[in-house]
């Protein structure tokens, strides 16, 4: 039998679903809808949500693209899913929690990706800013409400926790987390599980390296300069030898795939290393430091990527002139909800706050559900008209 295929041993340090921490809201009783775990609920509540849905035309790396090729949120999430899923299974960890927090942790993200969030953070800069991580849980805790007894999906605490704490502890949260907090109590002080740490970096491989497909697919990035970076190089050249003769476009997509692969093997050995002599979750969100991670050496060679992606295709200057854009749409939006909140519909104007800060924040609650193509629409009808160049691939 291959190594892959071979029966995994479920690790001591899994979250078990038969001993979840819970939910904020009790279930109902004698409904049955299925033979699931607790974290199998929390995946199909998330996969069944209107916040999952919107994913489909938020923007990935580049705003309301017209190219049917080019990732956006869902397909990035989609991704992001499948990586994790795999490091979960080899070391023995909870796949439907894993692959819950990987599908459910972009669902914070406002219309146009971080150009989005920058408007709405100084938007909100008087009523304790805005925070896309903090928005997830908002949304998923509170404004995604299709159950009659209660508001939110009511996901367990252990998802919950991993979305928190996306980048480990948070020792100073902002408003909204500090709200949901206060409700049902995260421990945000600590570490999370492995489950979430595994989601964490999941996120981090696959952005980092199906970012390079889509910068080569709109000539944002060229072969040339992604091989000035050695680890790219290394894997190029082996692909080249491999390969020899197939079509370009077919090699550089294997080098992405190599690219992968070589950093989940990586994260895989490490944490092994790192977990050695932990005996419990507890153990683990006590540990100190993150226990999913890459070995030094891989570490390095990923932060020299990501500033060579900031660098060249983030930074790129027509991605800034597409972000300044998008960028002036959210802050349009802000502006002109916020002198007439009837703009939102009677469904948000009906539940719209008396006073600040609490007007602001319902406001950025609507803006932060919108696609990037409802916002260009919104927007176009409240002012007449859109800036031109919103999408530039």
């Amino acid at each position: 039998m291959d190594s892959a295929e071979a029966q995994i041993t479920r690790s001591p340090l899994a979250c078990d679903p038969l001993r979840s921490r819970g939910r904020e809201f009790p279930m109902e009783g004698g409904i049955a809808r299925g033979p699931r775990s607790e974290y199998q609920r929390d995946r199909d509540r998330i996969i069944h949500s209107i916040s999952f849905r919107r994913l489909r035309h938020k923007t990935q790396v580049f705003i309301a693209p017209d190219g049917d090729h080019y990732r956006v949120r869902l397909t990035h999430s989609l991704e992001v899913a499948q990586i994790g899923r795999v490091i979960a299974r080899q070391l023995g960890l909870d796949e439907d929690l894993t692959e819950a927090l990987c599908l459910a942790h972009d669902i914070g993200h406002p219309p146009f990706g971080h150009s989005g969030e920058d408007a709405l953070q100084e938007a909100l800069k008087e009523q304790g800013g805005w925070d896309h991580n903090a928005q997830a849980l908002r949304t998923l805790m509170r404004l995604e409400s299709p159950y009659c007894g209660h508001d939110g999906l009511n996901l367990t605490w252990e998802l919950l926790e991993g979305l928190a704490k996306h980048n480990g502890p948070v020792r100073n949260p902002g408003w909204a987390l500090q709200e949901l907090d206060a409700a049902f109590p995260l421990d945000l002080g600590n570490y999370s599980s492995l489950e979430a740490q595994v989601a964490a970096i999941a996120d981090d491989i696959a952005y980092d390296n199906h970012d390079i497909d889509d910068g080569l697919r709109a000539g944002f990035l060229t072969l040339d300069q992604l091989t000035e970076q050695p680890f790219v190089a290394e894997q190029w050249y082996a692909v080249e030898q491999r390969y020899q003769g197939a079509p370009r476009d077919r090699q550089l997509r294997e080098l992405v795939r190599s690219q992968i692969g070589i950093m989940v093997n990586d994260v895989i050995a490490e944490t092994r290393c790192r977990i050695a002599g932990l005996e419990t979750v507890d153990q683990v969100r006590h540990a100190g430091r993150a226990c999913v991670a890459f070995s030094p050496a891989m570490e390095e060679e990923e932060r020299r990527l990501k500033r060579f992606m900031y660098q060249r295709l983030y930074y790129h200057p027509d991605q800034l002139d597409t972000a300044g854009k998008a960028k002036q749409v959210t802050a349009g939006l802000f502006t002109a909800l916020r002198a007439d909140p009837s703009l939102m519909g009677e469904d948000w104007l009906s539940r719209m706050p008396e006073a600040e800060p609490g007007r602001s924040r319902h406001i950025a609650d609507y803006i932060a559900g919108m696609t990037d193509r409802f916002a260009i629409a919104r927007y176009a009808q409240i002012h007449g008209s859109a800036p031109e160049g919103l999408s530039n691939v």
